[in-house]
């Protein structure tokens, strides 16, 4: 059992609150756009991080975290990348390779918006945190956390931050 702690957009801006909030998860998430390396740094030191670069990561984040992170978490097969799109509209240069092979598990971030689809036609859970951060057009800050045992992905919890 693995309890994990979803964030994404976060633009430099890191909430206290992230702490209280992700406490109890085993491994942060962060699905892209930290904005600075010492904010990974700072999850990192927390819990156990996973991260992918998002379009306004510079070389210092990029060459810690990946653009594409594709990976297993109690065999659950999870793929997280920044600009991906989501059910019916995945972006189109992974459409090809998500269609061929999906996940079961697919992180986005970059839109801002909290998403949660199960795609019928891939079998696949999409999960986009929101936005995290102060930057952007979004008007709440939102995490995500949830479990994932035995192949199973359950108790999704919305976590609503302050306004920007």
């Amino acid at each position: 059992m693995k309890r994990i702690g979803l964030i994404s957009d976060t633009h430099s801006f890191l909430d206290d609150a992230v702490f209280k909030h992700f406490d109890l998860c085993d491994e942060i998430w962060h699905a892209g756009d930290f904005g600075n390396l010492s904010l990974a740094d700072k999850l990192a030191s927390f819990k156990p991080l996973r991260g992918v670069y998002g379009n306004i990561d510079g070389q210092d984040i990029r060459s810690v975290y990946p653009e594409s992170n594709r990976f297993f978490c109690e065999g659950v097969d999870v793929w997280m990348i920044h600009i991906g799109g989501y059910p019916g509209n995945y972006t189109p240069s992974l459409r090809k390779e998500i269609q061929a092979k999906p996940p079961k598990l697919f992180i986005s971030g970059h839109s801002h918006i909290l998403k949660v689809v199960f795609d019928k036609k891939l079998s696949c859970l999409h999960l986009n945190s929101g936005a995290a951060g102060k930057q952007g057009w979004h008007k709440v800050r939102t995490l995500m956390r949830f479990t994932i045992t035995e192949e199973n992905i359950h108790d999704l919890e919305i976590i609503e931050l302050s306004g920007r």
